[in-house]
């Protein structure tokens, strides 16, 4: 992934971004009802690597599976690229675990920039404290084998009501997950870095006493003049 792409991403919010995307008519790229496990670390930045999940089948998902090294979800822990975020398509349904704190720790291990499902975690507690970037829709103790069958890697799926293809980039941070298109990220990265210099100078406006007529947005010219010595003045 750019590294300038990379930066900036992690500078900005999933509210910012949302915004950059719906200036191009992208308006459904937010990923629904889920939440991270820890909000307090910093943004989750990197292109996606995909598995995808079905309905188990009671006799295709004994506890016996998972001595298959050939298993579609240890294989998508063991060859999720460095710097990229596993995207799980649990189809929303939180009732068993999309994985537990083993493999998210060795995710994590292996170099993994994050970890987003539509489902549950199950040892949420401790996943929590890794460290590393983890989204999920609510915690769920029941094994995956109970109700998911763990079935194709890196191949385009459905988190939360949103495409995500492989490769593209996503955004996490203490409010949720936002996929970028890949074809988009280096624009839209610039354009919310740009924005959020602006709304960090509309926010100190706002709570000194201005007025949001005319600032934001900043169609009175004596605004924008105003910003542009603020930001020559911050180094923004």
């Amino acid at each position: 992934m750019n590294p300038d792409v990379r930066r900036k991403l992690m500078g900005v919010s999933t509210a910012t971004l949302c915004t950059a995307l719906f200036k191009r008519g992208l308006r459904n790229q937010f990923v629904q009802n889920v939440h991270p496990l820890n909000p307090d670390l910093p943004n989750m930045v990197g292109p996606a690597f995909t598995l995808r999940y079905i309905p188990a089948r009671e006799d295709l998902n004994t506890i016996k599976v998972f001595e298959d090294r050939g298993h579609p979800q240890r294989v998508a822990i063991e060859t999720c690229p460095e710097g990229a975020v596993l995207v799980m398509d649990s189809r929303k349904d939180a009732r068993a675990a999309s994985a537990g704190s083993i493999l998210i720790t060795r995710l994590m291990k292996r170099g993994a920039a994050g970890v987003v499902t539509d489902g549950g975690f199950r040892d949420s507690p401790e996943i929590a404290q890794l460290g590393m970037p983890a989204y999920h829709s609510r915690p769920s103790a029941p094994t995956n084998l109970t109700l998911h069958q763990a079935l194709d890697i890196d191949v385009p799926i459905g988190c939360g009501d949103v495409a995500v293809f492989p490769g593209d980039v996503m955004v996490g941070d203490g409010e949720g997950v936002v996929v970028i298109p890949a074809h988009l990220a280096q624009d839209i990265a610039d354009e919310a870095t740009e924005m959020t210099a602006f709304e960090d100078f509309v926010t100190g406006q706002v709570k000194a006493g201005q007025s949001i007529l005319g600032l934001y947005p900043a169609t009175d010219p004596a605004m924008r003049e105003r910003f542009a010595a603020w930001r020559a003045g911050n180094g923004r």
